[in-house]
């Protein structure tokens, strides 16, 4: 690919985004989709407005821009919590480093490489993109050793910056941790695999252990049930609300002359009560109270402190390590009790399927790696197909399809990744919901890794190096020098695929298509009033944008040195994220639950992985080049950059996978000298609630009897109605 094909695509996908940014900002304007771009919560209190038109309705504004700069890290916190904070601190990071990286290598590793041969230069917008690289320099040159030197400074940027984000995001999980707002999952344990035993319910069996090992600080627990027995309880108790409710509304607004002789009551209060009776006849007939038989082999335990609770999460409950299983309990937003019912001992064969359907599905992808790379380079092909002539002679036609095209369509294909890897960690059995999204967000960062950088590469290879037998690519050996030829003449690629898949996706994520579309065809087609085109909230696409910013990021770490004109590219993409983001986390997205800053390890293990990368990669070009002085200072630096990595982990890494005992000893001494101790065990009892109504009644109250209690508090309680 030439200048002028890179300049194509960049002034494609530069229209694009202005002309999207251009139209976020007037449709935001507009009553009809506010509940679009302002959250669920603000579109219900927003929505019954009908503002009058006025004229700046119309006009294009950066206003949005000013207020996702101007917002304080506390408004974020509140908005979207410590792992949207975190996130935006990964944002922070890139942004830091490249522009670091940016001005080092634009000018003076650029122009090493632009003049790095004694050849005579074309115009600008006829150069290939290659003369920009590593790979014009000449063998021997004692430029070479300025690269190592950017690298040794990059490097030390790099670990300086992660230190910084570590030490400020593991505060922020302490805090997280210390919080009353996660009281409830401090004092609850998930408990997994408990023993059948005959005659004896699962309730009964987890009583007398709990009892026995923890007699002193076992409070209470609740079973999971079958969802099958639980819905139709459901269905009943909505069916009980909606009677009373009609009886209350009809003796608020009906208007009522005669009264009972007694009491004062009205004269169809007898027929009221009548409608009660026969209405409960029918539910005691149907048998819908759960009963021992609906019980999974799963429940969440209630002790008396958050320290008893840590002891009994972290321990070995008994010799067999299959039963008695016990975890921290998430938070009750973030349970994900579906997968509380599946067997505990078939996870491992679920787990094994997810990765093989994994292995499956990245050698499924690579067809559309090899399409995308083959057009590329298209005047390869025409080796093999001759046909392809014709389109390589028409210069617009070629500039198109080999600087716009591919990336396009290796992006269209990435939409789909996130779901189905969504749906693997779903498989796999976590119990909260954070936990998955999570999941998800590793196996995406691992696919695209993999899929976008190194069978990129690989490909690359394979076309202009055909020559290359299929046993030296697989050849460990030959992996630094074949990545040294590779990653440079591919990093071209990379600079349209950050234009298309970077650029364009920020502008896609603004704009907010799915809904936007929804409620176009809502309102406008199907012509439904607001409050039912009105979207339910979600939370925000972890899984999705967190292994994009990462990915950016390897690739500009990679080619920083190699192929440096890529990183305005991706200076101006973080940029650009940096202000979509906090916009999208502060107006759109709706805080469901947070697993407390658990995606930075994410973060810091692919930086790590991208900068030991770009060493060896240059270490594999310094050995072609034959530069012994540079290969010689680069591979002490590739052992300081794991030693360091090392020393995080040992340093940091333990309070975002463990919870300090010290913390949660003093949040106990805290409680226990103000008095609150006792309104914490009475709130445990209600905090989870397996199942809610769709009209959210039951949401915070227990349905029916579904915990068993050694307290002297067992109370069945239903929406509003109490049995004591």
């Amino acid at each position: 690919m030439n200048v002028g094909g890179l300049l194509a695509s960049v002034g494609v996908n530069s229209v694009v985004c202005l002309g999207v940014f251009s139209l976020y900002s007037v449709l935001r304007k507009q009553p009809h989709f506010v509940t679009v771009y302002f959250g669920h919560k603000l579109a219900r209190a927003r929505s019954k407005r009908h503002d009058p038109f006025w004229l700046a309705r119309l006009v294009p504004s950066a206003s949005w821009v000013v207020k996702a700069y101007g917002a304080t890290e506390d408004e974020l916190y509140v908005a979207g919590g410590v792992d949207a904070v975190v996130f935006l601190r990964a944002v922070v990071f890139s942004i830091k480093l490249f522009t670091v990286a940016s001005v080092i290598c634009l000018v003076f590793v650029l122009p090493l490489n632009y003049f790095g041969k004694e050849m005579e230069h074309k115009e600008i917008r006829e150069e290939l993109l290659t003369v920009f690289t590593i790979g014009n320099v000449q063998r021997g040159s004692e430029w070479l050793g300025f690269h190592c030197f950017v690298l040794h400074i990059i490097t030390i940027c790099a670990c300086f910056f992660l230190y910084s984000e570590f030490k400020h995001i593991m505060k922020m999980r302490l805090n997280h941790i210390n919080s009353p707002l996660h009281c409830a999952s401090q004092f609850t344990v998930v408990v997994r695999a408990i023993p059948w035993i005959d005659q004896e319910s699962y309730s009964d069996t987890l009583t007398r252990f709990f009892t026995d090992l923890y007699s002193t600080s076992y409070l209470s627990h609740q079973m999971v049930y079958e969802k099958s027995a639980i819905q139709k309880l459901m269905s009943d108790a909505e069916r009980m609300y909606k009677i009373l409710k009609s009886v209350h509304m009809e003796r608020r607004y009906v208007k009522r002359l005669l009264r009972c002789g007694f009491c004062g009551g009205n004269n169809n209060a007898s027929q009221e009560m009548k409608e009660l009776s026969d209405e409960s006849k029918s539910i005691t007939k149907d048998e819908t109270f759960l009963d021992d038989s609906d019980e999974c082999g799963a429940a969440l335990v209630f002790f008396r402190t958050r320290y008893a609770a840590l002891v009994a999460s972290e321990a070995l409950q008994t010799q067999n390590p299959m039963a008695w299983v016990t975890n921290a309990a998430p938070e009750p937003r973030d349970m994900f009790w579906a997968n509380l019912c599946v067997s505990y001992q078939s996870l491992w064969i679920r787990k094994i399927i997810v990765v093989f359907a994994s292995f499956f599905f990245v050698t499924f992808f690579l067809v559309p790696v090899v399409f995308t790379q083959s057009l590329v380079h298209l005047d390869k092909l025409t080796r093999f197909l001759p046909f392809l002539e014709k389109a390589v002679g028409r210069v617009v036609l070629e500039q198109l399809v080999t600087g716009y095209l591919p990336s396009v369509i290796l992006t269209l294909f990435l939409y789909m990744v996130p779901p189905v890897m969504y749906v693997f960690s779903t498989l796999e059995g976590v119990i909260s919901r954070s936990e998955r999204k999570r999941s998800a967000c590793i196996k995406v960062v691992y696919f695209v890794i993999w899929n976008v950088f190194f069978a990129n590469i690989l490909t690359e290879a394979a076309i202009v190096h055909y020559q290359i037998s299929i046993l030296k690519l697989g050849d460990y050996k030959n992996i630094p020098a074949l990545l040294a030829k590779a990653v440079p003449s591919t990093a071209t690629f990379f600079m349209t695929y950050c234009l298309t898949s970077g650029w364009a996706s920020l502008a896609c994520e603004l704009i907010q298509v799915v809904p936007l579309l929804t409620n176009v065809i809502s309102r406008y087609i199907l012509k439904t009033n607001g409050d039912t085109s009105t979207p339910t909230p979600f939370s925000f696409p972890y899984h999705t944008e967190v292994p994009r910013v990462l990915l950016f990021g390897l690739l500009g770490i990679t080619c920083c040195t190699l192929a440096p004109l890529i990183l305005p590219f991706v200076l101006v993409y973080f940029v650009l994220a940096f202000l979509v983001y906090r916009n999208q986390i502060l107006n759109v997205y709706v805080m469901k639950y947070d697993s407390g800053g658990q995606y930075w390890p994410i973060v810091h293990n692919t930086a790590i992985f991208s900068l030991v990368l770009m060493q060896v990669i240059a270490l594999g070009v310094f050995g072609i080049k034959d530069a012994p002085g540079p290969s010689t200072f680069t591979f002490p630096l590739i052992v300081l950059t794991l030693l360091f990595n090392q020393f995080c982990r040992q340093r940091f890494l333990p309070v975002f996978f463990r919870t300090p005992a010290k913390s949660v000893i003093e949040m106990d001494r805290v409680d226990e000298q103000s008095g609150q101790m006792e309104d914490i065990h009475q709130s445990l009892l209600t905090a989870y609630s397996q199942y809610k109504s769709k009209s959210g009644r039951w949401g915070s109250r227990k349905l029916g009897m579904m915990s068993r209690s050694n307290s002297a508090h067992d109370t069945a309680e239903m929406g509003g109605i109490s049995h004591a």
